[in-house]
């Protein structure tokens, strides 16, 4: 990155630490029952030990890290909440992701290193549409920390976005951002708000709205099944210029 750059991500990544510790300090002893409530109907026992994740990769990104994607999934799942990892797609999911960019070297990504693992919103559940479940049964009060939370990261996640690539010195050094999670974005979805305000937030930016790109999900290989259909049908060789188009033609669906 450049320093530029660097003091950009830097600022992002204490504000968003800071909101983390606060939403947690203020919530966790509300949310921990509700999520291991959410939980039980179709979930294995497991040991809910954060209710609200901060990514701890985070605080591995260093100037000297080269930062080609900011990826978006949904919500930190039981992997992710484990004290001993407190760290975004770590789980089976982002396995397969990190093997995606492993198997396919022309994206010139490294997927724990060149890149910026974000979610929808900090909160925790084992599964994303248990937010249903804390949003019905939490009270108005857990109901608007879910809303404001999508609020939060989709305002500070694009701010970050446009920054860092108006802090690029080449185009090289401008991210594109990989929102993942397609189905959940549609209308009446779990993620509806941080859609529409993420939108909002690059009205004045379309050069850098243009790097925003939609894709399904990682988990069950959904993103790469995905992805080889598209290819198949419009008989495209370029898997770089293919995701590129699929994620555009996503993005004009949902958006």
């Amino acid at each position: 990155m450049t320093s530029e750059q660097f003091a950009v991500f830097s600022e992002f990544r204490r504000d968003f630490k800071e909101y983390c510790k606060k939403i947690s300090d203020e919530f966790g002893s509300v949310l921990v029952p509700l999520q291991k409530t959410a939980a039980q109907k179709d979930t294995p026992d497991y040991p809910a030990e954060n209710p609200v994740v901060y990514n701890t990769a985070l605080d591995e990104i260093t100037e000297q890290s080269q930062i080609r994607l900011i990826v978006i999934g949904d919500n930190p799942g039981k992997d992710e909440q484990l004290a001993k990892n407190r760290k975004y797609l770590v789980g089976q999911s982002g396995k397969i992701a990190a093997g995606f960019f492993q198997k396919n070297p022309q994206f010139n990504t490294d997927f724990r290193k060149n890149a910026i693992i974000l979610n929808k919103t900090p909160v925790h559940t084992a599964k994303t549409k248990h937010l249903k479940f804390l949003a019905e049964n939490g009270g108005e009060k857990i109901r608007q920390l879910l809303q404001e939370s999508q609020l939060y990261m989709a305002q500070k996640t694009a701010r970050l976005h446009i920054d860092l690539c108006h802090a690029a010195s080449t185009e090289d050094e401008k991210p594109e951002i990989f929102l993942v999670g397609y189905s959940e974005l549609k209308k009446n979805g779990i993620f509806t708000a941080y859609r529409d305000e993420l939108k909002k937030n690059y009205g004045n930016f379309p050069e850098e709205w243009e790097k925003v790109l939609v894709f399904q999900h990682f988990s069950m290989n959904r993103f790469s099944i995905d992805l080889k259909e598209y290819i198949k049908n419009n008989g495209t060789q370029d898997m770089v210029q293919a995701a590129h188009d699929l994620g555009t033609l996503h993005k004009n669906e949902i958006f």
